[in-house]
């Protein structure tokens, strides 16, 4: 007779470890009371972000996150207007029903664990694809050059 030595199912983790410390990331960063509430953030936010996003961009930002995080943030269609960090922001608090406060900072605790898996040049290329407004939610100065 052959037996499985692995944990059973209810008490294996159904995440992989990168993405339960990305979790924690935000969790901590939102001060969010549970990782369920941290997870609605992370969903909400990268899909969001996943519909502003396109080209060499995309595809190496979601080489840098965990496997789960990468799906959530490829599974969506990229818009054809894209929009301002602000109009993400009312986008997002429209798609959640959460307030625009609660959604800014969803998205700062979300965009800060992003960095943190990113490479800063990759981010200040993401920030160069996105119209203006992001820097700010990803916790950076928004440097506009001199007229």
């Amino acid at each position: 007779m052959i037996t499985d030595v692995r944990a059973p199912t209810e008490h294996q983790q159904p995440y992989g470890t990168a993405y339960e410390q990305m979790l924690e990331k935000v969790r901590y960063e939102g001060a969010y009371p549970t990782r369920e509430r941290a997870e609605e953030a992370v969903r909400l936010v990268l899909s969001g972000l996943g519909r502003q996003l396109t080209g060499d961009e995309r595809v190496d930002l979601a080489a840098c996150l965990p496997l789960e995080a990468a799906r959530v943030l490829t599974a969506q269609i990229p818009d054809t207007q894209p929009l301002t960090g602000w109009a993400f922001v009312k986008d997002l608090a429209a798609r959640s029903g959460a307030s625009l406060a609660t959604t800014r900072w969803d998205t700062g605790s979300v965009f800060a664990a992003v960095a943190a898996h990113a490479d800063p040049d990759l981010i200040t290329r993401i920030l160069h694809q996105l119209p203006t407004g992001y820097a700010l939610l990803f916790g950076q100065a928004e440097l506009t050059p001199a007229a």
